[in-house]
């Protein structure tokens, strides 16, 4: 989002090619920080599961399946990313223009966001499905339950709007997700897990298989 935001010009594809190619290595970076960040995502879905199995084994593992589809789709957006700089850089594209090589660049950089945006609906459902899990727990507050449940609504309800009625698709449907996302983690990282009851939890659980 910050390698964007500084590279981007919307509506300008001569800017953009330009900015794109001006600063080479913050554009490759942004793109490094994206295969971190899947690394940690995967690592993530992992920890999430085995920390919310004693609760519904099932409904723990479909936060897996929707978890690593998100992944997967926001991966292969990512290759649309990389790819304007692969037009911008390409000596078989010199039949073309200068005009049209910015376009297709700047192109492939709206269908990056356009793509990561629209298949996001996987980590929507994925936060939603742990938000109700977290609630059920007993060894985590409810009120993060209701973070993370009413954050993935409207992650989801954003990504629809946006395939229905893109002018409408307000980046402040993603507020919810962003304020839940960061509670959880300085929760987990300062309070932590109630361990004994998920001992207990997880010891009911294993019993009853």
């Amino acid at each position: 989002m910050f390698v964007l935001s500084k590279l981007i010009v919307y509506g300008n594809a001569t800017s953009t090619a330009h900015n794109i190619l001006a600063s080479d290595s913050l554009f490759r970076f942004g793109f490094a920080s994206y295969l971190i960040e899947a690394i940690c995502d995967v690592t993530l879905i992992l920890v999430l599961y085995l920390l919310l199995k004693p609760v519904h084994k099932n409904m723990a593992l479909l936060t897996v399946l929707f978890g690593l589809a998100s992944v997967i789709t926001f991966a292969f957006a990512e290759l649309f990313y990389i790819a304007s700089l692969l037009i911008l850089d390409a000596d078989y594209l010199k039949s073309f223009s200068p005009d049209q090589i910015n376009s297709l660049a700047m192109l492939s950089v709206k269908l990056y966001g356009y793509g990561g945006g629209v298949f996001m609906a996987f980590y929507g459902l994925a936060t939603l499905l742990r938000g109700y899990l977290i609630f059920q727990s007993g060894y985590l507050p409810k009120f993060l339950g209701v973070l993370l449940i009413l954050g993935g609504t409207c992650f989801v309800l954003r990504n629809f709007i946006l395939v229905l009625t893109p002018a409408y698709a307000s980046n402040f449907l993603l507020l919810p997700t962003a304020i839940a996302i960061l509670t959880l983690s300085l929760w987990l990282l300062i309070k932590g897990v109630n361990v004994d009851k998920w001992k207990e939890k997880t010891s009911i659980a294993n019993a009853q298989i």
